[in-house]
């Protein structure tokens, strides 16, 4: 029995909260090593900060996806996970500006229990999305829908990336008082968790999942095969092709947490303005890497568009170890370019590495994981994108103090050292279809 077809504005539906999610992650991207450089945390010590996102996704999304696997409810299997969360996603969004206020003799370390409680709450309203979208489309149809899932993926870095920039063209000022958060950052962060708990109403209200008897008929299962199976034994049945992209997922992932954590203090003092040729203020600075961040999505939106096609020509393996080479040409590029407008290029390689990253490994590991697993399995596999950050999240600091001489733009060149080794480690997965 298969599964009915859905409209576009369906599957649209589907993945429209992950553009609010994302938009959070974005700011989060974005933002979060200046936010804790103007509280008085050393560029040595950013890295520590940034293991909050990794440490949360490992422990939050398998148990949420193991939980959502069994949760039959009125209001569905994925939704209440993904509306729960969001609502205190937003809460963490607004609080997050404010930590020199909630704990003045203290603001980093109210900083960095704010941004823990962020990303836990991120993980538990994103791990369904994924999910999700293999419970409601036929394998005709889930191609498409995770096209659409990365779109709004994209869009929503886009828009949290440039919101900052926004803001400063509607007169919110960037200049921060010292030891707290510039205006025109804590506006965007208000502005991103409105966002964020419409978008997931949008999926809430609008996506009717399957009961378990429905559920079951449509992937040949019996009620009894559909209840989940204990964490062991699942980690005992993963799928060697799960273990395989583990590899590329872990030099793919390390080099993002890089960028990430390193790309504003890598061009503060270096970046220059395109029409005066002079260094640009660190206020500047900070806004042009929102811009920089809201670049590389752009190309992964339209990357995205033609992958599914591509990848039926040429094969799925090829088309992601040539997205991620793409990738490393654009880290070379962070190296050797400083005007500002210059440093746009290099993120449209970085774009497509991202398209790649977002849809390959989904693509390649859609097919050997069995439906009534799918929640947990996806949980599962974010351990490959969670350990590179807390390895790099550990190593980091010492790395460029003692490696680099506190250089930080050496670490976008280890970034592109990464990638490159993600492209060639492609050719270790092996492809095959869940029995």
């Amino acid at each position: 029995m298969t599964k009915p077809k859905l409209s576009f504005w369906q599957i649209w539906n589907l993945s429209f909260g992950f553009l609010g999610v994302q938009i959070g992650y974005s700011l989060q991207n974005s933002n979060t090593s200046s936010i804790f450089e103007s509280l008085g945390a050393d560029v040595s010590h950013l890295s520590y900060f940034w293991l909050a996102a990794p440490l949360a996704g490992m422990i939050v999304q398998p148990i949420v996806g193991l939980f959502s696997d069994g949760t039959w409810t009125r209001w569905g299997r994925r939704i209440p996970y993904i509306l729960g969360g969001s609502l205190i996603s937003a809460l963490a969004l607004v609080l997050m500006p404010n930590c020199p206020k909630l704990l003045a003799f203290a603001p980093l370390a109210m900083g960095a229990f704010i941004l823990l409680f962020m990303d836990l709450s991120f993980n538990v309203t994103m791990q369904p999305f994924r999910a999700l979208v293999a419970d409601m489309l036929d394998d005709s149809q889930k191609t498409q829908g995770y096209v659409v899932q990365t779109f709004l993926i994209n869009l929503g870095a886009v828009v949290g990336a440039i919101l900052p920039l926004v803001m400063t063209w509607l007169g919110v000022s960037d200049e921060a008082a010292p030891g707290h958060v510039s205006p025109h950052i804590a506006y965007s962060y208000y502005a991103g968790g409105a966002i964020l708990l419409l978008t997931v109403l949008v999926t809430s209200f609008k996506t009717r999942e399957y009961p378990p008897g429905e559920f079951a008929r449509y992937n040949n299962l019996s009620e009894e095969d559909a209840k989940p199976m204990s964490f062991v034994g699942l980690m005992r049945n993963v799928p060697g092709v799960m273990v395989r992209l583990g590899v590329t997922q872990f030099f793919s992932w390390a080099a993002l947490f890089l960028m990430w954590t390193y790309l504003k203090p890598a061009i503060t003092g270096v970046v220059t303005d395109h029409a005066t040729g002079e260094v640009l203020s660190a206020g500047a600075t900070q806004t042009w890497v929102g811009v920089l961040n809201g670049t590389y999505p752009i190309p992964a939106c339209i990357a995205a568009l033609f992958l599914g096609r591509v990848a039926a020509r040429y094969g799925n393996k090829p088309v992601y170890a040539a997205c991620l080479l793409a990738g490393a040409l654009g880290f070379a590029g962070l190296c050797l370019l400083h005007d500002q407008y210059a440093l746009m290029l290099p993120m449209v390689g970085i774009g497509i590495a991202w398209a790649g990253i977002l849809a390959m490994p989904y693509a390649i590991l859609s097919r050997a994981v069995e439906p009534r697993r799918m929640g947990v399995y996806m949980g599962i596999f974010n351990f490959t994108i969670t350990v590179p950050q807390i390895v790099i999240g550990l190593t980091g600091g010492a790395i460029v103090k003692y490696c680099f001489a506190s250089d930080a733009a050496d670490m976008l060149a280890l970034a592109g050292v990464f990638m490159l080794l993600a492209a060639v480690s492609v050719f270790l997965v092996k492809e095959h279809k869940a029995q």
